[in-house]
């Protein structure tokens, strides 16, 4: 091998190293909130989040208090009370980590002078609660979608909200925006060049806007030419797609699905987050799994039905690679902590003592690659972020200091050098 064939080697894969340094970064490690809590935007205040906590607590003081409610959504005796105490926290401290204020399907058509209202009211609260320290971890918009009949209106609302916050100085850390109803690759561009014009106009960083995208549409998960076009979307975006959500309600009726069987478990859904779940892999986009109409109300029967309903699914997409998912009702709150709590608690244990046989060098009954030694690492960070085990706690187990642990959790970029 001559330097000559090595470099037409280096000429023929030139397209290829692009490709994975600048499609394919991996995971940022930055945290992922367990959960997006959507509610008309009308209906914000910055005292939201602590009415939310405030009513999960009433609804589990309704039912017993949360010994019997976690022991009842199947948290093994042994650790039922460390579980119900963590959660009591989290509803007390952080009940909301992402919040969401809708101009789409939960605002509705309310005429332009209503609108436009709304969006400075919200946007002013919103800036409000930031002074005040009452935001939580993540928060935004979702705007209408860019179908023909929505579009100018989404526009309008985005470019509206944007201006009243920047206004008062920088686009504020956490903020997210979500496009819903995506129906092509077209859109996404669109978005994306839409992002860059209101990024030049308020003179913002290149790139400093990003979006997420609602997977609610058969035609962006198989599109009339047979291929995925969401795959396409992500890298057509530029790096400004942030996240894919599941859509439940608006996929399986487009799909003809009955609604009684319309679920984030029905095969169709699976099959959607499985090209989802490809899709983005690698890329640094995040999933999240969508909501589940059963809300926890009426008498304790059906509370409690509804409670082991949501607590049995946020396990199952946690198990499957979706750590976030939707909550549409303050209830809803009480099995998504629970869930999330027994998931990453139930791991801590098993995860710690790979990483350290790994980080040691140990051989066990189980051979660790390095890509799954991240996986661990990641594993334990999110369940720190969640408040389900401790950092203390996480480094005791693993026998290792939190730069070793954040260190086995960076990605793993295909290389570190600028492709020529």
């Amino acid at each position: 091998m001559t330097p000559d064939d090595l470099a037409d080697i280096d000429r023929l894969l030139a397209p290829t190293d692009r490709l994975l340094h600048d499609g394919y970064p991996g995971d940022d490690g930055t945290r992922q909130p367990v959960h997006t809590v959507y509610v008309p935007a009308d209906r914000y205040s910055a005292a939201l989040p602590r009415a939310w906590g405030a009513a999960a607590l009433d609804a589990v003081a309704a039912q017993g208090g949360l010994d019997a409610v976690v022991r009842d959504l199947g948290v093994p005796e042994d650790s039922a009370d460390e579980v119900a105490a963590l959660v009591e926290a989290k509803l007390a401290s952080e009940p909301i980590e992402d919040l969401r204020l809708d101009l789409e399907d939960g605002y509705g058509d309310r005429g332009d002078e209503t609108e436009d209202a709304d969006v400075r009211r919200a946007a002013g609260l919103l800036l409000e609660a930031l002074a005040s320290g009452q935001t939580p971890p993540f928060f935004g918009i979702r705007v209408k979608g860019l179908e023909r009949a929505t579009r100018g209106r989404s526009i309008r609302s985005l470019d509206l909200f944007l201006a009243t916050l920047l206004d008062a100085g920088d686009l504020p850390v956490g903020f997210v925006l979500t496009l819903p109803k995506v129906t092509t690759v077209a859109q996404v561009e669109a978005m994306a060049r839409l992002c860059g014009r209101i990024e030049e106009h308020h003179g913002l960083e290149r790139g400093r806007l990003r979006f997420e995208l609602q997977v609610e549409t058969p035609q962006i998960v198989l599109g009339a030419d047979g291929t995925a076009p969401l795959a396409r979307a992500i890298h057509a975006a530029g790096g400004r797609v942030s996240g894919l959500h599941y859509g439940t309600y608006d996929y399986s009726a487009a799909l003809g699905i009955a609604p009684a069987y319309q679920s984030l478990d029905h095969p169709a859904a699976d099959h959607a987050k499985n090209v989802m779940q490809v899709a983005a892999a690698q890329t640094g986009v995040r999933l999240s799994d969508g909501s589940t109409n059963i809300l926890p109300v009426g008498d304790a029967d059906a509370v409690r039905a509804a409670w082991r309903l949501s607590a049995r699914l946020t396990r199952r997409s946690l198990e499957r690679g979706f750590p976030q998912g939707w909550d549409l009702h303050p209830a809803q709150l009480v099995p998504r902590f629970v869930a999330n709590v027994q998931f990453y608690r139930e791991g801590l244990a098993p995860a710690a003592a790979r990483l350290r046989a790994f980080a040691g060098g140990v051989e066990g009954a189980i051979l660790d690659e390095p890509a799954t030694a991240r996986a661990l690492a990641s594993f334990i960070a999110r369940g720190i972020a969640c408040g389900a085990v401790t950092e203390s706690e996480a480094t005791d187990a693993a026998g290792l200091t939190p730069a070793a642990l954040a260190a086995l959790a960076e990605p793993a970029h295909i290389t570190t050098e600028e492709p020529a």
